[in-house]
């Protein structure tokens, strides 16, 4: 016989409110818009954090965020096809580094010189 009573822990699929959330945000024109980020497995998400020491930890200091409920996160990245919310998450991708620019192909050898060789 088991000692211990799970009857309020919840099932893993079931929502829990997560409270409000730090969400991250980039400027678009006169208004903020939500940023939405991919899961490893390439899903689209919604991103919120608990603290606001746990954003920046995670997306940087000058990361821009507004404070949202759960369910007003869910309310507006839900008509984009975005169902899912991750609270908290701990690695994320470092920055992409600009590519340097590659020079032009130098032109193929002639045949008569590769013969010659």
């Amino acid at each position: 016989m088991c000692l211990f009573q799970y009857d309020d822990d919840p099932e893993p699929e079931e929502r829990i409110p997560a409270g409000p959330l730090y969400v991250p945000v980039r400027p678009g024109g006169a208004e903020v818009v939500v940023r939405l980020f991919r899961t490893p497995l390439g899903a689209r998400t919604s991103v919120g954090f608990t603290g606001p020491d746990r954003l920046a930890a995670t997306l940087g200091a000058q990361q821009p965020w507004i404070r949202l409920s759960e369910s007003a996160l869910r309310s507006m990245t839900e008509p984009l096809g975005v169902s899912l919310l991750t609270v908290d998450p701990t690695f994320s991708a470092p920055a992409v580094a600009a590519v340097p620019p590659v020079a032009a192909p130098l032109p193929p050898a002639s045949p008569i010189a590769a013969r010659s060789a």
